[in-house]
């Protein structure tokens, strides 16, 4: 099936649950208006349904192959990437000084949903493009700028990220690959690297690797790690392409997913070690890459937006034109479409709420990167970066995990024909199951927000998100119209379910803290449903104000079926959270298997 980017939902959410119009409204983005917000994602729109959806299932079925050591990726795929870094969007957030077109980072986050919706395989590469672009501009020297950021910020050359070796994953302070000085202001980088997006491909003649290595004197675990930009191809002194550096790709993964996306190990060092260059200061390594993973945790985020998305997209459409079963009183030759059945209802609107939640969250993260950048002032950046410094993890790990069960909601929704590949409804599902896993997997998600992001300012950051929640909450409340139902009371009673659960964490940490984390996974998600459902009843109060069309009534609606079916489940993730602890903490494990 086709995919049509819901530009209008996008647009709503930007505006009236993330941020974006007030934002506009105070003039943090200069003279650049709503209007132009429209006219930008109706454009991408266009591009990711037109170009690059056709792409999605023909890539799935052909894959990234490699071949002489060269990786090769499907028919059609680098014609949509030439014409999309043609275009212009791989700089559409990136600082103009370098040839970028610095708009919203938020504005952004919706491209980037776009992208993923209409292949996830081709939008993986210039996420980490675009977190390569951010590190070097935020880290790298002025020489190291002049030479690769314009090119990186065009498309003209792509980024990876590499991090992962066969020892350290999550670990990354166990890493092994060796960096050592060359005596020139160079270094020599040998070591392996696993699971590498977009490590090697065709879609451009150079490829920028930021890799993590140790050197010989550095002290262990993460203090001791740097980060290194290592091109494909070395430079000659005009800028032009050199000598082939001494970096090369191994053998590609076999996936469940994502298939033509190539996942590499890469080899660094046959030939005496690849030609580095250093990006910021030595054994910093890890405040660099911290700059490239909160940039691309969110893009992860995005992704299980995306294939949310996607899924319900598709779900709805089969829903419609799938006619099973009959209504009483209908002749034995009739039947009704299967969108008709109560809990086939139920599935799909369960769908559309978690998708729009789950957007609107990262909408908000977005928002809040673009006011630590472009604050007017020292305490607007702060409290703007604390604020995406607290949502950051709720949106990669609550998104994607979003993004799973909506696919798996979409094979239901197909029946039988949903586990046949040829309905393209498990591509959906295969392709979003990584994304709980990379950039820090959604556990580690829930610690972080638990153990460093709740108490961040003594606790006043979180106090004054749930603050916010509340007053939506009083809104709908103060409305007293009934077609909200009993959203403003459910929505109040998640509030002190999250309420109670985050001060017995900010308690837990200073005396048990393997307790708090312990409870981190159900907070999150208690996180997760309670804020989806404030900013899905904001977006519903917007909608009360402007309009007199269905797309008010179904705000108001989908909100209302988000509140008293999804956000109810706060009272047992609460008590997950503040009761469940000593059963995960104290229970014995078998030492063998069962």
């Amino acid at each position: 099936m086709s995919y049509r980017a819901p530009v209008d939902d996008m647009a709503f959410a930007l505006t009236h649950s993330a941020g974006m119009g007030q934002a506009l409204g105070e003039g943090l983005y200069g003279d650049f208006g709503a209007d132009d917000v429209t006219a930008i994602l109706e454009e991408a729109g266009r591009f990711a349904g037109d170009v690059l959806g056709p792409l999605n299932r023909a890539g799935d079925r052909h894959g990234a192959i490699l071949r002489d050591g060269q990786v090769i990726l499907p028919p059609g795929w680098k014609e949509a990437y030439t014409a999309w870094a043609a275009a212009g969007w791989n700089g559409l957030a990136s600082p103009e000084q370098w040839g970028g077109q610095g708009l919203p980072r938020a504005l952004n986050a919706a491209c980037i949903e776009m992208w993923n919706s209409a292949a996830m395989a081709f939008g993986l590469g210039p996420i980490l493009t675009m977190a390569g672009i951010d590190a070097l501009a935020q880290h790298g020297s002025d020489e190291l700028k002049e030479k690769y950021l314009a090119k990186l910020i065009s498309g003209e050359w792509m980024g990876t990220m590499q991090l992962t070796e066969p020892q350290a994953g999550s670990d990354v302070g166990a890493l092994r690959a060796k960096a050592e000085r060359a005596g020139d202001g160079t270094y020599k980088i040998t070591g392996q690297k696993i699971f590498i997006t977009y490590g090697e491909h065709d879609l451009t003649d150079n490829i920028i690797h930021f890799v993590l290595a140790r050197l010989p004197d550095a002290p262990p675990g993460t203090k001791g790690i740097s980060l290194f930009l290592v091109p494909k191809f070395l430079l000659n002194k005009d800028g032009s392409l050199g000598a082939r550096n001494d970096v090369r790709v191994h053998s590609l993964e076999h996936k469940l997913g994502i298939h033509a996306s190539p996942t590499c190990t890469m080899v660094y060092g046959d030939k005496g070690g690849a030609t580095a260059f250093l990006i910021g200061e030595e054994n910093a390594g890890m405040t660099c890459m911290f700059t490239m993973m909160n940039e691309a945790r969110l893009a992860v985020g995005l992704q299980g937006v995306a294939i949310a998305e996607r899924a319900t997209q598709q779900a709805l459409q089969y829903a419609r034109d799938r006619r099973q079963g009959r209504e009483p009183g209908m002749q034995p030759d009739q039947s009704v479409a299967i969108i008709d059945h109560i809990d086939v209802r139920r599935m799909l609107l369960t769908m559309r709420a978690l998708t729009r939640a789950s957007r609107a969250i990262c909408y908000a993260t977005a928002v809040a990167l673009d006011v630590a950048h472009r604050g007017k002032d020292e305490a607007a950046r702060k409290a703007g970066n604390d604020r995406a410094a607290l949502l950051t993890p709720v949106a990669k790990a609550f998104s994607t995990d979003i993004g799973i069960e909506v696919a798996s909601l979409g094979i239901q929704v197909h029946g039988g024909m949903g586990f046949i590949e040829e309905t393209g409804a498990a591509q959906h599902l295969r392709d979003a199951r990584i994304t709980a896993i990379y950039e820090g997997t959604n556990g580690i998600q829930a610690i972080d927000l638990v153990a460093r992001k709740l108490p961040l300012n003594g606790g006043a950051t979180v106090k004054a998100c749930l603050e916010e929640l509340r007053a939506i909450a009083k809104r709908v409340q103060d409305t007293n119209d009934p077609a909200f139902g009993a959203t403003a009371a459910k929505l109040n009673a998640a509030l002190d379910d999250l309420e109670r659960a985050t001060g017995w964490l900010l308690a837990q940490l200073k005396s048990a803290p393997q307790s708090a984390l312990a409870g981190a996974t159900p907070y999150l998600r208690l996180f997760g449903n309670t804020a989806g459902g404030c900013m899905l009843a904001e977006e519903a109060l917007a909608a009360l104000r402007l309009g007199d069309n269905g797309a008010q009534r179904d705000r108001v609606a989908l909100a209302r079926f988000f509140a008293e079916n999804i956000v109810v489940q706060s009272g047992g993730l609460a008590a997950g959270v503040t009761e469940g602890a000593e059963s995960v903490v104290s229970a014995p494990l078998p030492d063998s298997a069962a």
